[in-house]
């Protein structure tokens, strides 16, 4: 079964615990953020989470005016969910994505075609989190059967995953029930509420809950050993991913994009988790206080990739993973070399 959770009344429950996020700036969902001001073809971009920490490089380029400097006129989107903006993409509302690569191969099995044009994260960062009151029954996917999942919603990302550890522990899909509930406040709300019994979710939501003991770990990807102990090999997640025929018609506007992205992935890697929140919007970290985010920040700083480029393993465990459970994707002739591109990573230039 496959239920969603309206995101108004969980956040409605939440308002007490931290708030929701009404800010333009913050990237609440379905809210515009202006990127750069420079002139020129707009090009707007929606992702699955602005305020996620796997997710950080898109505003972070903003906030370093490296939009302005590539030259590219950018605006985001914030949505709750990486499915609900890769719909929004492939129908042309928008031209890009920000959300997990395994959507490109999703695609493809139903001949849609999108590719990666930047890898951002090299590991999924995702936690997969139960409540604190099933401590020693719950201990792993293994005792899934029956319960209530949390996902950010049905077909995302998390629910690849989600569906993915099931099946690998000998919980087929339809043996639970998957609810799509976010993140943030709207995860948290439905974890006290007890709508869900565990849930995939990422930093900051994954220190809230911990912090106030609220739920453990029992999957953490926010190592690339956890990552691969939890899906057989590298995962890349977080892209920026667009139609094939938008990439060929605008390999120019692309190529900005690309550089602005590199140029912020650089920066990350020479800076401080505190020197990168301090960048951040405030409304980022108002819900677990700023030096929670700083500190979740640190301790998952290895997940985003220093270079941009595609890890050469990563495309094949992503279609594994897919192949053990989608019977969408399962059998399919899926030509990997057609969901990313290093192209254009591989010829990015430094802002000057």
């Amino acid at each position: 079964m496959k239920k969603r959770v309206a995101a108004a009344v969980a956040c409605t429950a939440a308002l007490a615990l931290a708030g929701c996020a009404n800010n333009a700036q913050g990237g609440s969902n379905g809210q515009a953020v202006a990127g750069s001001s420079v002139s020129g073809e707009k090009v707007t971009i929606m992702v699955g989470g602005l305020d996620k920490q796997i997710y950080l490089p898109f505003m972070l380029a903003k906030q370093l005016g490296y939009y302005d400097k590539a030259g590219v006129n950018v605006v985001l989107i914030g949505e709750g969910a990486g499915v609900d903006a890769t719909t929004e993409m492939m129908a042309g509302k928008v031209q890009g994505t920000g959300g997990f690569y395994d959507h490109t191969i999703a695609l493809q099995a139903s001949s849609k075609y999108a590719e990666a044009v930047v890898s951002m994260l090299q590991v999924p960062g995702e936690v997969e989190l139960c409540r604190s009151d099933l401590k020693g029954t719950v201990s792993s996917p293994k005792d899934w059967k029956g319960r209530h999942l949390g996902i950010t919603d049905v077909g995302s990302s998390t629910d690849f995953l989600t569906q993915y550890l099931g099946t690998q522990n000998g919980i087929d899909p339809s043996q639970t029930t998957r609810i799509g509930v976010q993140a943030g406040t709207t995860f948290i709300a439905a974890m006290e509420h007890k709508q869900i019994d565990c849930g995939m979710t990422t930093e900051p939501t994954v220190s809230k809950l911990l912090s106030d003991k609220a739920a453990y770990i029992i999957e953490d990807t926010r190592t690339a050993e956890g990552a691969k102990k939890a899906f057989g090999g590298t995962y890349p997640a977080t892209s920026l991913y667009m139609q094939t025929s938008y990439v060929e018609a605008h390999k120019d506007v692309v190529q900005k994009l690309v550089n602005a992205y590199v140029a912020t992935l650089k920066w990350i890697q020479s800076h401080s988790a505190a020197d990168i929140a301090d960048k951040m919007p405030a409304d980022y970290y108002a819900g677990v206080g700023k030096p929670a985010y700083v500190a979740a920040l640190n301790s998952e700083k290895g997940i985003y990739n220093p270079t941009g480029i595609m890890p050469t393993d990563g495309p094949k465990t992503c279609l594994a993973v897919l192949s053990a459970f989608n019977p969408a994707v399962k059998g399919k002739a899926i030509d990997l070399t057609k969901t990313y591109t290093n192209q254009f990573v591989q010829s990015a230039q430094p802002l000057s």
